[in-house]
């Protein structure tokens, strides 16, 4: 397959050559994660209260993305760094030592997820009614924990390669597994949501064995291998420089499951399970509009990364320029969008029309600074790309830690706006939180610039 060659070409072709892909890449991805909500959200009688509680099981796969982000984030930007400085050696050991801090993380989580799965949902305040449904599909859905992990947390190394179609062909392959599979396990089957999870792990399952037939196979550049023990005793520091960048998108996830975990308790307290509910719906749409802004960050990611290890600084800035006239242009569209035909993207999500008068407003009021997003992908990805693991983590913790769950708690109650509180929580977060990000970043660039770094 053609392979994107990150020393020629135009800035702008090597962006797109990474970016296109990995958007397709993601919208399937984004199908995979949402197609149960839409499928479960249809169970005849009782689909707006299964979606609920299967939304309640979300704190705990946003955590396992993060882990999974940290190494993948983290790992990937400092392995294109390694290969600008052609320093093939320092590639290949950051490779393979993500992957082993993906295995072991994933088997941890498995064991201790099962263990206290309802001591978990518990605290993410499900009620007993949402726990008939949201207890099965966790304990499903966390056997496939290492299956996710390897096809997420690997797939920017493919990308990092240059070999984005592979990365999206991998992806496309556990989505269209899980297009296909729910409605035979949920409906045909009669498993509800637990037949969701069951599809989805089968799912993962699949992409995961590509991602590692590419990876051990002979077209990988750097192909992938178990570190032996007496290399797992040497990787100490990789493993604390991955660990260190990763951890800023490790807390941008983290963070997100506390805002749902806040959210959700709030929700239940001020407004009950259908407001869980439309939250639900939200934070999947969320989920929609933002992919193509991750698939614009994340394929100049590997172009900013590897220009930086070369000392091409020209080309990186023209690379922070084209990211952010890409992305606020589409958030441009996307905010019309949302303001002209909320009810078309609730639509998609729920065919239960009692809640359209009160999941309308809530939708207006989430994403009515949806631009302002621009700012906070755009200082992230630059900030990680260039390996500033402090200003990454800081900005991580701001705009969710710092603003959104305090928000979330002191709207509702203390300004007594109620649900409305909620919902306000995260657009105000993002003119502040985004704002703030991007202006450090482009003085930081700046000054990083000017002294030659």
């Amino acid at each position: 397959m053609k392979r994107i060659d990150f020393e020629k070409g135009s800035t702008l072709s090597n962006i797109l050559g990474a970016a296109v892909p990995l958007l397709v890449a993601q919208i399937i991805n984004l199908l995979y994660n949402i197609v149960d909500r839409i499928y479960i959200a249809r169970i005849p009688d009782i689909g707006t209260v299964a979606l609920g509680a299967v939304g309640l099981c979300f704190p705990l796969v946003i955590l396992t993305t993060a882990f999974t982000n940290m190494f993948g984030s983290g790992g990937a930007p400092l392995f294109s760094i390694a290969r600008g400085q052609k320093n093939d050696g320092k590639a290949k050991e950051i490779q393979n030592t993500s992957f082993f801090l993906i295995l072991i993380t994933a088997v941890a989580i498995i064991v201790i997820g099962e263990i206290f799965a309802r001591s978990i949902l518990t605290a993410f305040g499900t009620s007993d009614a949402a726990m008939v449904y949201a207890l099965p599909y966790l304990r499903i859905y966390l056997l496939g924990t290492v299956f996710s992990m390897i096809s997420t947390g690997m797939n920017p190394f493919i990308t990092a390669q240059g070999f984005a179609v592979v990365g999206m062909i991998t992806i496309t392959v556990g989505a269209i597994a899980n297009i296909v599979l729910d409605p035979v396990f949920i409906f045909v089957l009669g498993l509800g949501s637990e037949g969701a999870a069951i599809a989805t792990v089968i799912s993962q399952a699949l992409s995961a064995a590509y991602v590692l037939r590419f990876l051990f196979g002979p077209k990988c550049l750097y192909r992938l291998h178990l570190l032996r023990s007496d290399e797992v005793k040497k990787c100490g520091r990789t493993a604390r420089s991955i660990i260190g960048l990763g951890s800023a998108a490790f807390i941008m996830q983290f963070t997100n499951a506390m805002v749902q975990v806040s959210c959700n308790n709030v929700l239940a307290n001020v407004g009950g399970d259908l407001y869980v509910s439309i939250m639900t719906m939200v934070n999947s749409a969320r989920q929609m509009m933002e992919t193509p802004i991750l698939a614009i960050s994340e394929g100049a990611s590997p172009v900013i990364s590897y220009n930086y290890g070369a000392r091409r600084y020209k080309r990186i800035k023209s690379s922070i320029f084209i990211m952010f006239l890409l992305e606020f242009g589409y958030t441009l569209l996307v905010w019309i969008f949302i303001r002209l035909f909320p009810e078309a993207v609730i639509g998609v999500f729920s065919s239960d029309k009692t809640i359209m008068a009160d999941a309308v407003p809530a939708f207006n009021l989430y994403f009515s600074t949806f631009i302002f997003m621009t700012f906070q992908h755009g200082g992230q990805v630059v900030f990680k790309s260039l390996g500033r693991k402090k200003h990454a983590i800081f900005f991580s913790l701001l705009r969710k830690a710092f603003i959104v769950v305090p928000l979330t708690f002191i709207l509702p109650y203390t300004f007594g706006m109620g649900t409305d509180g909620v919902f306000a929580a995260e657009p105000i977060s993002n003119v502040l939180g985004g704002l703030a990000c991007f202006i450090t970043m482009l003085f930081t660039v700046k000054k990083m610039f000017k002294d030659g770094e």
